[in-house]
């Protein structure tokens, strides 16, 4: 990251979340003071106490920071952020870089994008993978869209939280990116989570399973990163009852952001539609706070699945 007086600068960051609040303290260990605002006022204590400023609204945060970064669950809550009755276009300065990592509607990026531009000022859509752990560790994908030529501005911030920024193109497209990964992801958990729960019932050991899959072609991220079968993996959700991660609510959303695309594009996505159908039951069931990993304890106890 730049060491330059103008890094310096005040940054804002709306959303201390799971994903948020690790992406905000790697900002820190970068030098840059912070202006954060989040709808929980628990969420910005441990950041006021480390002297960063916490103010009342996201256009208190556009008042005092002429880049923003935005980490919010929903389309609804993105748009509440830049655009509700304290939002940020109340009061966001021209030629402001504001810079959104939630995983939204890709229409919804544009229509925010024109607002934005009406402003005189500057929007990107900067969506994440890597999880939680990868948030931690400052190792995020970044998958950017955007007017290229404000891509290295935005680079300067988002190479302090990710090790990989990529640009994809106009706004939406890095949530286009991310709607695809993230449908990806959903079914290959669902595909570890049912060979994981065939190899139990078979009577392999778990870990051996788990050693063998990730030494042959069945191998993915879900298998190898992201265990779903506690006692497999240390450091995972599934070691920790799958609390923190991923959870089951966000990745049913996402899933259906991506068919909402597949409809308005005609694209056919059997195993996303299906996979988007058992994290809506998930949720119905007890699951909604879980990790998305907590799709093998649902399928072991869905005996009439």
């Amino acid at each position: 990251c730049s060491r330059s007086m103008a890094s310096k600068t005040p940054v804002g960051f709306i959303g201390l979340g799971n994903m948020g609040n690790p992406m905000a303290k790697n900002l820190m260990k970068h030098g840059y003071p912070l202006i954060i605002y989040d709808v929980f006022p628990d969420a910005c204590k441990e950041f006021q106490e480390a002297g960063e400023q916490v103010v009342s609204s996201p256009a208190d945060v556009a008042e005092k920071a002429d880049r923003i970064i935005t980490m919010l669950p929903t389309s609804i809550n993105a748009v509440e952020a830049y655009s509700g009755t304290n939002g940020i276009l109340k009061k966001v300065k021209k030629g402001s870089l504001l810079i959104d990592s939630s995983t939204i509607d890709p229409s919804v990026s544009k229509e925010l994008a024109k607002e934005v531009e009406k402003m005189g000022a500057v929007f990107m859509d900067a969506p994440v993978s890597g999880g939680v752990g990868a948030a931690r560790s400052g190792n995020l994908t970044f998958m950017v869209g955007g007017v290229e030529e404000e891509f290295a501005a935005a680079q300067e911030l988002l190479g302090c939280m990710g090790s990989n920024v990529v640009y994809c193109g106009a706004v939406g497209t890095g949530q286009a990116a991310k709607i695809c990964n993230n449908m990806l992801l959903a079914i290959s958990m669902i595909g570890t989570a049912e060979a994981m729960n065939l190899g139990i019932r078979l009577g392999l050991d778990p870990k051996l399973l788990a050693k063998i899959l990730n030494m042959s072609s069945g191998r993915c991220w879900s298998s190898d990163t992201y265990n779903p079968v506690p006692g497999v993996m240390d450091g995972v959700p599934s070691a920790n009852n799958y609390q923190g991660g991923f959870g089951t609510t966000l990745m049913a959303k996402d899933l259906g952001l991506a068919q909402d695309s597949a409809t308005s594009t005609k694209s056919p996505i059997l195993l996303g539609s299906l996979a988007h159908q058992i994290y809506r039951m998930m949720c119905a069931k007890g699951y909604s706070k879980k990790d998305f990993s907590s799709v093998f304890q649902f399928l072991r106890e869905e005996e009439n699945f």
